[in-house]
Protein backbone atom coordinates (compact mmCIF):
# COMPACT_ATOMS: atom_id res chain seq x y z
CA UNK A 1 0.00 0.00 0.00
CA UNK A 2 2.87 2.35 0.88
CA UNK A 3 4.58 1.64 -2.46
CA UNK A 4 1.30 2.15 -4.32
CA UNK A 5 0.65 5.47 -2.57
CA UNK A 6 4.18 6.67 -3.22
CA UNK A 7 3.91 5.70 -6.88
CA UNK A 8 0.60 7.55 -7.24
CA UNK A 9 2.06 10.65 -5.58
CA UNK A 10 5.07 10.61 -7.90
CA UNK A 11 2.79 10.24 -10.93
CA UNK A 12 0.62 13.18 -9.83
CA UNK A 13 3.67 15.36 -9.23
CA UNK A 14 5.09 14.39 -12.63
CA UNK A 15 1.77 15.16 -14.30
CA UNK A 16 1.66 18.50 -12.49
CA UNK A 17 5.09 19.49 -13.76
CA UNK A 18 4.29 18.23 -17.26
CA UNK A 19 1.03 20.14 -17.26
CA UNK A 20 2.70 23.37 -16.18
CA UNK A 21 5.47 22.87 -18.73
CA UNK A 22 3.58 21.62 -21.78
CA UNK A 23 -0.06 22.42 -21.18
CA UNK A 24 -2.07 25.51 -21.99
CA UNK A 25 -5.06 27.27 -20.45
CA UNK A 26 -5.04 27.05 -16.65
CA UNK A 27 -1.34 27.18 -15.96
CA UNK A 28 0.06 27.21 -12.44
CA UNK A 29 0.74 30.93 -11.96
CA UNK A 30 3.55 32.77 -10.22
CA UNK A 31 3.42 36.12 -8.50
CA UNK A 32 5.15 38.65 -10.76
CA UNK A 33 3.16 41.59 -12.16
CA UNK A 34 2.57 39.82 -15.48
CA UNK A 35 1.83 36.51 -13.79
CA UNK A 36 -0.58 38.31 -11.49
CA UNK A 37 -2.53 39.04 -14.66
CA UNK A 38 -2.22 35.38 -15.66
CA UNK A 39 -3.82 34.42 -12.36
CA UNK A 40 -6.76 36.67 -13.26
CA UNK A 41 -6.97 35.22 -16.77
CA UNK A 42 -6.90 31.71 -15.37
CA UNK A 43 -9.70 32.61 -12.97
CA UNK A 44 -11.64 33.99 -15.92
CA UNK A 45 -11.48 30.61 -17.65
CA UNK A 46 -12.54 28.47 -14.71
CA UNK A 47 -15.14 30.67 -12.97
CA UNK A 48 -18.66 31.64 -14.13
CA UNK A 49 -18.66 34.32 -16.83
CA UNK A 50 -18.80 37.75 -15.12
CA UNK A 51 -21.30 40.46 -15.92
CA UNK A 52 -18.63 43.10 -16.62
CA UNK A 53 -15.09 42.77 -18.01
CA UNK A 54 -12.41 45.45 -18.35
CA UNK A 55 -9.63 45.18 -20.93
CA UNK A 56 -6.80 47.61 -21.42
CA UNK A 57 -3.20 48.47 -20.62
CA UNK A 58 -1.33 49.18 -17.39
CA UNK A 59 -3.57 52.25 -16.90
CA UNK A 60 -6.62 50.04 -16.41
CA UNK A 61 -4.56 47.40 -14.60
CA UNK A 62 -4.28 49.93 -11.74
CA UNK A 63 -8.06 49.81 -11.25
CA UNK A 64 -8.11 46.80 -8.97
CA UNK A 65 -11.17 44.58 -8.95
CA UNK A 66 -11.67 45.10 -5.23
CA UNK A 67 -12.05 48.86 -5.79
CA UNK A 68 -15.34 48.18 -7.61
CA UNK A 69 -18.58 47.70 -5.71
CA UNK A 70 -20.07 46.37 -8.96
CA UNK A 71 -20.58 42.63 -8.44
CA UNK A 72 -19.32 40.04 -10.93
CA UNK A 73 -16.61 42.21 -12.50
CA UNK A 74 -13.23 41.09 -13.85
CA UNK A 75 -10.29 43.28 -14.82
CA UNK A 76 -8.31 41.57 -17.59
CA UNK A 77 -6.10 44.58 -18.37
CA UNK A 78 -2.47 43.71 -19.12
CA UNK A 79 0.37 45.68 -17.59
CA UNK A 80 2.50 46.66 -20.57
CA UNK A 81 -0.03 45.18 -22.98
CA UNK A 82 -2.68 46.08 -25.50
CA UNK A 83 -6.46 46.27 -24.94
CA UNK A 84 -6.83 44.24 -28.14
CA UNK A 85 -5.21 41.23 -26.45
CA UNK A 86 -7.77 41.11 -23.67
CA UNK A 87 -10.66 41.84 -26.02
CA UNK A 88 -9.62 39.00 -28.35
CA UNK A 89 -9.39 36.56 -25.44
CA UNK A 90 -12.89 37.51 -24.31
CA UNK A 91 -14.27 37.38 -27.86
CA UNK A 92 -12.81 33.91 -28.46
CA UNK A 93 -14.49 32.36 -25.42
CA UNK A 94 -17.72 30.39 -25.92
CA UNK A 95 -19.64 32.62 -23.48
CA UNK A 96 -19.44 36.40 -23.24
CA UNK A 97 -19.97 38.86 -20.40
CA UNK A 98 -22.91 41.23 -20.65
CA UNK A 99 -20.68 44.32 -20.79
CA UNK A 100 -17.10 44.82 -21.94
CA UNK A 101 -15.23 48.05 -21.18
CA UNK A 102 -12.31 48.75 -23.52
CA UNK A 103 -9.65 51.28 -22.55
CA UNK A 104 -8.58 53.38 -25.54
CA UNK A 105 -5.63 55.33 -24.09
CA UNK A 106 -2.91 52.98 -25.32
CA UNK A 107 -3.26 51.74 -28.91
CA UNK A 108 0.39 51.59 -29.91
CA UNK A 109 1.15 48.05 -28.73
CA UNK A 110 0.91 44.83 -30.67
CA UNK A 111 -1.43 41.98 -29.80
CA UNK A 112 0.14 39.31 -27.58
CA UNK A 113 -0.65 36.37 -29.88
CA UNK A 114 0.75 33.62 -27.60
CA UNK A 115 -1.35 34.91 -24.71
CA UNK A 116 -4.46 35.05 -26.90
CA UNK A 117 -3.89 31.46 -28.00
CA UNK A 118 -3.18 30.29 -24.48
CA UNK A 119 -6.35 31.72 -22.96
CA UNK A 120 -8.81 31.59 -25.82
CA UNK A 121 -9.62 27.90 -25.88
CA UNK A 122 -9.51 24.76 -23.77
CA UNK A 123 -7.08 22.66 -25.77
CA UNK A 124 -5.33 20.70 -23.00
CA UNK A 125 -5.17 16.89 -23.19
CA UNK A 126 -7.92 15.11 -21.26
CA UNK A 127 -5.29 13.19 -19.29
CA UNK A 128 -3.95 16.39 -17.75
CA UNK A 129 -7.25 18.06 -16.85
CA UNK A 130 -7.74 16.66 -13.30
CA UNK A 131 -4.17 17.50 -12.30
CA UNK A 132 -4.30 20.93 -13.98
CA UNK A 133 -7.55 21.75 -12.21
CA UNK A 134 -6.13 20.69 -8.83
CA UNK A 135 -2.89 22.64 -9.30
CA UNK A 136 -4.69 25.76 -10.56
CA UNK A 137 -7.30 25.63 -7.79
CA UNK A 138 -4.58 25.34 -5.13
CA UNK A 139 -2.61 28.26 -6.52
CA UNK A 140 -5.68 30.42 -6.95
CA UNK A 141 -6.72 29.77 -3.36
CA UNK A 142 -3.27 30.91 -2.26
CA UNK A 143 -3.74 34.13 -4.24
CA UNK A 144 -7.47 34.61 -3.63
CA UNK A 145 -8.42 38.20 -4.51
CA UNK A 146 -9.77 40.57 -1.90
CA UNK A 147 -13.43 41.48 -2.07
CA UNK A 148 -14.81 45.01 -2.13
CA UNK A 149 -16.44 44.43 1.25
CA UNK A 150 -13.06 43.55 2.77
CA UNK A 151 -11.37 46.74 1.57
CA UNK A 152 -14.30 49.20 1.60
CA UNK A 153 -13.41 50.80 5.00
CA UNK A 154 -9.81 51.38 3.90
CA UNK A 155 -10.95 52.79 0.54
CA UNK A 156 -13.18 55.30 2.32
CA UNK A 157 -10.26 56.35 4.53
CA UNK A 158 -8.00 56.62 1.50
CA UNK A 159 -10.38 58.83 -0.48
CA UNK A 160 -11.00 60.95 2.62
CA UNK A 161 -7.33 61.91 2.81
CA UNK A 162 -5.89 64.87 0.86
CA UNK A 163 -4.17 64.16 -2.48
CA UNK A 164 -0.56 63.00 -2.36
CA UNK A 165 2.19 65.64 -2.33
CA UNK A 166 4.75 63.23 -3.79
CA UNK A 167 7.15 65.05 -6.13
CA UNK A 168 7.00 63.04 -9.36
CA UNK A 169 8.64 65.60 -11.65
CA UNK A 170 11.60 63.41 -12.58
CA UNK A 171 9.33 60.54 -13.65
CA UNK A 172 6.72 62.81 -15.25
CA UNK A 173 9.34 64.63 -17.33
CA UNK A 174 10.75 61.33 -18.54
CA UNK A 175 7.26 60.08 -19.47
CA UNK A 176 6.48 63.34 -21.29
CA UNK A 177 9.65 63.02 -23.38
CA UNK A 178 8.64 59.50 -24.39
CA UNK A 179 5.08 60.53 -25.23
CA UNK A 180 6.29 63.44 -27.35
CA UNK A 181 8.84 61.27 -29.16
CA UNK A 182 6.38 58.51 -30.03
CA UNK A 183 4.21 58.55 -33.14
CA UNK A 184 1.56 55.83 -32.61
CA UNK A 185 -0.33 56.56 -35.84
CA UNK A 186 0.21 53.32 -37.76
CA UNK A 187 -0.24 50.93 -34.86
CA UNK A 188 -3.17 52.91 -33.46
CA UNK A 189 -5.01 52.71 -36.78
CA UNK A 190 -4.40 48.96 -37.01
CA UNK A 191 -5.55 48.36 -33.45
CA UNK A 192 -8.60 50.58 -33.87
CA UNK A 193 -9.63 48.49 -36.87
CA UNK A 194 -9.15 45.33 -34.83
CA UNK A 195 -11.28 46.74 -32.03
CA UNK A 196 -14.02 47.69 -34.51
CA UNK A 197 -14.06 44.12 -35.87
CA UNK A 198 -14.09 42.56 -32.41
CA UNK A 199 -16.90 44.86 -31.26
CA UNK A 200 -19.03 43.75 -34.21
CA UNK A 201 -18.25 40.14 -33.41
CA UNK A 202 -19.17 40.25 -29.71
CA UNK A 203 -22.19 42.51 -30.12
CA UNK A 204 -23.62 40.13 -32.72
CA UNK A 205 -23.44 37.52 -29.95
CA UNK A 206 -25.32 39.70 -27.47
CA UNK A 207 -22.59 41.49 -25.50
CA UNK A 208 -22.40 45.26 -25.15
CA UNK A 209 -19.15 47.21 -25.56
CA UNK A 210 -18.33 50.65 -24.18
CA UNK A 211 -15.07 52.52 -24.62
CA UNK A 212 -13.27 54.43 -21.88
CA UNK A 213 -10.50 57.01 -21.68
CA UNK A 214 -8.71 57.24 -18.37
CA UNK A 215 -7.39 60.66 -17.34
CA UNK A 216 -3.75 61.55 -17.79
CA UNK A 217 -1.97 64.46 -16.17
CA UNK A 218 -2.42 67.72 -18.06
CA UNK A 219 1.05 67.59 -19.63
CA UNK A 220 0.65 64.01 -20.86
CA UNK A 221 -2.89 64.75 -22.05
CA UNK A 222 -1.42 67.38 -24.41
CA UNK A 223 1.50 65.24 -25.57
CA UNK A 224 1.97 64.15 -29.18
CA UNK A 225 1.24 60.46 -28.60
CA UNK A 226 -1.87 61.03 -26.48
CA UNK A 227 -3.29 63.59 -28.91
CA UNK A 228 -2.77 61.35 -31.95
CA UNK A 229 -4.25 58.32 -30.21
CA UNK A 230 -7.28 60.29 -29.03
CA UNK A 231 -7.91 61.71 -32.52
CA UNK A 232 -7.75 58.28 -34.18
CA UNK A 233 -9.97 56.65 -31.54
CA UNK A 234 -12.69 59.30 -31.67
CA UNK A 235 -12.62 59.42 -35.47
CA UNK A 236 -13.25 55.67 -35.54
CA UNK A 237 -15.93 55.86 -32.83
CA UNK A 238 -17.61 59.29 -33.11
CA UNK A 239 -20.86 58.28 -31.37
CA UNK A 240 -20.75 59.63 -27.82
CA UNK A 241 -23.04 56.80 -26.69
CA UNK A 242 -20.21 54.38 -27.41
CA UNK A 243 -18.07 56.05 -24.71
CA UNK A 244 -18.45 55.68 -20.97
CA UNK A 245 -17.85 59.16 -19.49
CA UNK A 246 -15.36 59.21 -16.61
CA UNK A 247 -16.22 62.49 -14.89
CA UNK A 248 -13.93 63.38 -11.99
CA UNK A 249 -12.56 66.45 -10.28
CA UNK A 250 -9.10 66.39 -11.83
CA UNK A 251 -7.68 68.53 -9.04
CA UNK A 252 -8.18 65.50 -6.79
CA UNK A 253 -6.12 63.21 -9.02
CA UNK A 254 -2.43 62.45 -8.84
CA UNK A 255 -0.19 60.31 -11.05
CA UNK A 256 2.93 58.42 -10.06
CA UNK A 257 4.59 59.43 -13.34
CA UNK A 258 2.05 61.62 -15.11
CA UNK A 259 0.57 58.55 -16.77
CA UNK A 260 -0.44 56.02 -14.11
CA UNK A 261 -2.90 56.99 -11.37
CA UNK A 262 -1.78 56.61 -7.79
CA UNK A 263 -3.88 54.41 -5.53
CA UNK A 264 -6.18 57.10 -4.16
CA UNK A 265 -6.80 58.50 -7.65
CA UNK A 266 -7.49 55.01 -9.03
CA UNK A 267 -10.20 54.56 -6.40
CA UNK A 268 -11.74 57.95 -7.29
CA UNK A 269 -11.76 57.09 -11.00
CA UNK A 270 -13.26 53.67 -10.23
CA UNK A 271 -16.09 55.34 -8.33
CA UNK A 272 -16.71 57.71 -11.26
CA UNK A 273 -16.86 54.73 -13.62
CA UNK A 274 -19.40 53.00 -11.40
CA UNK A 275 -21.62 56.08 -11.40
CA UNK A 276 -21.40 56.17 -15.19
CA UNK A 277 -22.17 52.45 -15.42
CA UNK A 278 -25.26 52.91 -13.26
CA UNK A 279 -26.45 55.69 -15.59
CA UNK A 280 -25.68 53.60 -18.68
CA UNK A 281 -27.74 50.70 -17.35
CA UNK A 282 -30.68 52.99 -16.63
CA UNK A 283 -30.48 54.51 -20.12
CA UNK A 284 -30.30 51.15 -21.88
Amino acid sequence: MIKCSAGAAILLIACGFATARFGSGLQMPATTTRDGTLITLSRYLREPVPDVVLVGSSLTFRLKEEYFATPSLRNLALAGGSPVTGLKIVANRPQLPGLILVEMNVLSRSVDAPLVERYSRDIEPLFFRPVRAAVAAYEQRRHAPLTHEQVAPELRRLVGRPPSDFDNRVYADRALQQFNAEDPTDEARINTKRIEELIRMVEQRGARVLLIELPYSEAIESSRSAAITRKIAHAAFPDSKRWLPVEVNRSELRWTDGVHLDERSAVIVTQAMERALASARMAK
